[in-house]
């Protein structure tokens, strides 16, 4: 692996960004995802209420307890 930085968007393919995170440890990687929740919540704290979440043919499929 290399050890050197860049500054290059070309540089970050998501093979790369999936190795970076994977180096991560367990408590790291839980870090990350409450900051990433604490930031959507941040920028839209209506989004708890949300429950009319439609499915999206092709990209990502909602799925409901029965």
């Amino acid at each position: 692996m290399k050890k050197e930085i860049s500054h290059s968007f070309k540089d970050e393919t998501p093979e790369s960004k999936a190795r970076w995170f994977q180096s991560l440890s367990i408590s790291e990687r839980m870090d990350m995802l409450c900051s990433f929740t604490d930031m959507i919540l941040d920028n839209n704290p209506g989004i708890v209420e949300r429950r009319d979440a439609k499915s999206v043919t092709g990209r990502i499929q909602v799925l409901e307890k029965a």
